[in-house]
């Protein structure tokens, strides 16, 4: 027998970080387009940059990272994907106004501390509730 030599865990982590990081750069893109191009507010286009990164976030994920579980269906599993990422986004949103609002760090770094912080809950929350 062939000794493993990646926890389980570990494997299933390098996926999802992979994941993140094309929805990472979908997220930012938007941020910066909605900001800069578009003018809107950060707070806001933050919202709608993460809603648009969680969506294809969900695909992503529960085709390559994560297994569907048998003993749920699709429907709920979809809820309870979309109450994680709700909470995500509250952390998320609360990082960016704290960072740029109380704190006075630009938006695009605040950007980048804040998807840090948000991807350990993800991922936990993630596996504790969807993974099979």
């Amino acid at each position: 027998m062939r000794a493993t030599l990646y926890k389980p865990t570990t494997v299933q982590f390098a996926k999802f970080a992979c994941v993140g990081i094309i929805s990472f750069v979908v997220d930012w893109a938007l941020l910066i387009v909605l900001v800069e191009g578009f003018r809107a507010d950060y707070l806001l286009s933050t919202t709608i940059s993460f809603i648009a990164s969680v969506v294809l976030n969900y695909a992503l994920s529960m085709r390559y990272v994560f297994d569907h579980r048998d003993d749920m269906s699709r429907k709920r599993e979809f809820t309870i994907f979309a109450i994680l990422s709700a909470v995500g986004l509250g952390l998320n949103d609360l990082f960016m106004f704290v960072g740029v609002t109380m704190l006075n760090i630009a938006y695009q770094a605040m950007k980048v501390i804040a998807t840090f912080c948000v991807t350990w809950y993800n991922f936990f929350a993630r596996k504790k509730f969807l993974a099979g």
